[in-house]
């Protein structure tokens, strides 16, 4: 792959692609100090809904990268932003972290407790996923509410392997209702391509879209007319980036490559 050229606006995926497991992946850090130093403005967008902006903001001061919330932006986040507009107040059941339901909260969406008084059902990365969070979504659909979602990844890069995300809680539902879900709005969505540009205020074109996963990042930033790079750092191993070498723009080995 040719080296990777400037570009005005760079769109960062969190984890596999900056940091593991809270972790600092090798040159990250330096790569970010040095594109922000040189005036490049600096997006993180990541499908995790597991965290709010303030912690992903946090976390990443905590490595040497100073951010306000306003360079975050996560699935949940885009998740109730475009819920807001298309079912304002609507009765949620939310199988999702406390991040996701603090938000919806903060957002004027109503908690369900009543299967058959329930807009919406939202599938999301849940560590707690239970049959009896199963059952009610299960039971919420069979008498008409929609079913969305954060993000439709498999799972989440961990050292070692991964956890299981929110494309097996969307399964799980699927499976036992027969219903597919209307609308994922996370990576690799143009619902969360448009947050995303419309958040760096930049046009497609001077932007490179940065991450592990070709399903999502690189599908979410070609489908959007940026350029992509893929980083070898996460869940996409030199052997898988080899089969379809013209996926991406552009293959790193880490986000070191990116000012080289």
């Amino acid at each position: 792959m040719p080296s990777v050229p400037r570009f005005a606006g760079y769109l960062l995926d969190l984890d596999g692609t900056v940091y593991l497991s809270g972790v600092a992946l090798p040159g990250a850090v330096a790569a970010i100090q040095q594109l922000r130093a040189e005036g490049r403005r600096v997006l993180f967008v990541s499908n995790n809904p597991t965290h709010t902006p303030a912690e992903y903001a946090a976390r990443l001061t905590r490595l040497g990268i100073a951010v306000p919330e306003a360079a975050i932006l996560n699935s949940a986040q885009v998740l109730i932003e475009w819920l807001d507009q298309q079912q304002p107040g609507a009765r949620v059941y939310a199988i999702g972290e406390a991040p996701l339901q603090h938000g919806l909260d903060a957002a004027g969406f109503v908690r369900a407790t009543d299967p058959r008084a329930t807009d919406v059902v939202v599938a999301s990365f849940d560590r707690e996923f239970s049959y009896r969070k199963l059952q009610f979504a299960f039971d919420a659909l069979r008498a008409g509410a929609r079913l969305i979602a954060t993000n439709g990844d498999r799972y989440c890069p961990v050292p070692g392997g991964g956890e299981p995300d929110a494309a097996a809680i969307i399964a799980a539902i699927s499976a036992c209702t027969g219903i597919a879900c209307e609308q994922i709005v996370g990576k690799p969505s143009p619902i969360m391509a448009r947050a995303a540009l419309a958040r760096i205020g930049l046009e497609p074109a001077a932007c490179l879209m940065v991450g592990d996963r070709l399903e999502t990042d690189v599908a979410m930033g070609r489908g959007a007319g940026m350029a992509t790079a893929l980083t070898l750092t996460g869940a996409t191993s030199r052997a898988e980036a080899l089969r379809t070498p013209d996926a991406a723009d552009f293959c790193i080995d880490t986000l070191a490559d990116l000012v080289r």
